[in-house]
């Protein structure tokens, strides 16, 4: 017992306590993003794709990250590769909302839909991984639902706490 008690506390002093987010998971976030698109929750996204309000839902990470696992419905766009003209199908006043692991590159490609006069666009709040650790379903490359996460790498997948780290 005692034991535990100390791996619990050198835990909670590392950040982690099992079954939750690290007491620095927000923070972190707020460092990350640099809030020039507006956020949107996990809750909010969810209500939006059950009421079917013809959203578009971009994935900004990369094609092997996309079929590993993604949010069903989503369109996979890339990040290193993005082009705005793969978009010209999508109307200016379309609501969009983009996601990648964390947040940080979809902000980004959420900038340049601004740039490019796209007037509704909205970065999901904790990316794929938030998703996940809400018990969101996410799927695979055939549209089953899976457990599997695409981290991007290790450093990144310290902080996926639910499903299982792919590399």
């Amino acid at each position: 017992m005692k034991r535990l008690i100390i791996l619990i506390v050198v835990s909670g002093l590392v950040g982690f306590v099992a079954g939750q987010k690290p007491v620095n998971y927000d923070d972190q976030l707020k460092e990350m993003y640099k809030n020039t698109v507006e956020l949107i929750s996990v809750d909010d996204l969810s209500n939006k794709l059950n009421d079917n309000r013809g959203l578009v839902l971009l994935d900004t990470r990369e094609l092997s990250e996309y079929k590993v696992s993604h949010i069903e419905g989503a369109r996979c766009i890339g990040y290193n590769n993005f082009s705005i003209e793969s978009l010209e199908d999508i109307q200016k006043d379309t609501e969009i909302v983009v996601y990648c692991s964390l947040g940080v590159r979809s902000e980004q490609i959420g900038e340049k839909l601004k740039e490019a006069g796209y007037k509704n666009v909205q970065n999901l709040y904790g990316g794929i991984f938030e998703w996940k650790y809400q018990d969101q379903i996410i799927v695979d490359k055939k549209g089953n639902p899976t457990d599997k996460v695409h981290t991007y790498d290790e450093n990144w997948g310290q902080w996926l706490l639910k499903g299982e780290k792919v590399y």
